[in-house]
């Protein structure tokens, strides 16, 4: 995968947007309220007022508000609310990997990126990008206009997962960096530390911003399709070590088992979205599985 166009074909387009957009994807954390609802009035409550100026319908002034100060007041809906999300994308080493399967776990976050900018640009809410290895390496202020998903696939594009990793330190440099509530969306494989990447998002979650963790594992780093004596490297730190597969099978199945639950369970109680992902899921089927069981319990 060499271009933009390739991480975001257009049937994956039509696939994704059978979602309710309009009624259903970022306002307070991707799936509650109306966006820039035409039917204002209707069960719409007002989240807040701003101070009448020139331009603005004299129709959306409050007169109770005037009545009470002597000023001019606009209704601002929850529904004109927008929410901006940050697209975060490990570049370590190991995200390049895959074993049999077309997409590197690199390709596949690349995709459902590509998915997630295509809906927030399609909703007019500002979405921007950072990457990542032991640190933050670029990042793309965020914005709402149609060309943001060009700019952000064509960053991606050009990025090689080369180097080591520091989950817990790039996440807490964020968490620095954001000024405003946002929806902080991760993608990576977690080969790291988990207590330390835990810290590091809840430092996001307490600075009230929403977690959605993104966790993509190779087909093979789940399900150990090997047999007979095999030779393992440590993608990042090329450390090599030799294993009888069908002896070590149960064991390995049992440590990435307990790796996952305890992200989930983390995660759960830091309320954060955990998605369990592996390349050898149908990235837009697993998305807009994960979009509507989000949605079902609003």
């Amino acid at each position: 995968m060499t271009t933009a166009e390739s991480y975001l074909k257009p049937e994956v387009i039509r696939q994704i947007s059978r979602l309710d957009l309009r009624a259903q994807f970022v306002v307070k954390g991707f799936l509650q309220g109306l966006h820039a609802s035409p039917y204002h009035g209707f069960s719409v409550e007002f989240s807040e007022h701003r101070r009448y100026e020139q331009g603005d319908d004299p129709k959306d002034i409050d007169w109770l508000v005037y009545a009470k100060t002597d000023r001019y007041y606009i209704k601002k809906f929850e529904a004109e609310t927008n929410i901006t999300g940050y697209l975060a994308m490990d570049l370590s080493r190991s995200m390049a990997y895959t074993y049999r399967q077309e997409m590197t776990k690199f390709d596949y976050a690349i995709s459902l990126a590509a998915a997630l900018c295509y809906l927030m640009v399609h909703q007019q809410d500002p979405v921007g990008l950072v990457t990542f290895d032991t640190k933050i390496r670029a990042s793309l202020p965020p914005k709402s206009k149609r060309k943001q998903l060009g700019d952000v696939l064509s960053l991606l594009a050009n990025l090689k997962p080369t180097g080591e990793t520091d989950i817990a330190h790039s996440l807490s440099q964020l968490a620095a960096m954001l000024k405003h509530r946002s929806v902080v969306m991760i993608f990576s494989d977690l080969l790291a530390d988990s207590e330390e990447v835990m810290r590091a998002i809840y430092q996001l979650r307490h600075r009230n911003h929403d977690v959605i963790l993104f966790h993509i594992l190779d087909e093979a780093e789940v399900t150990f399709p090997f047999d007979g004596m095999v030779e393992l490297e440590d993608p990042e730190t090329k450390e090599r070590m030799k294993v009888d597969a069908s002896n070590y099978r149960k064991d390995y199945e049992k440590e990435i088992k307990a790796f996952r639950d305890k992200y989930r369970q983390d995660c759960f109680q830091a309320g954060v979205d955990y998605v369990e992902l592996d390349t050898s899921m149908q990235f837009d089927k697993a998305l807009t599985e994960y979009l509507i069981s989000r949605q079902s319990r609003f």
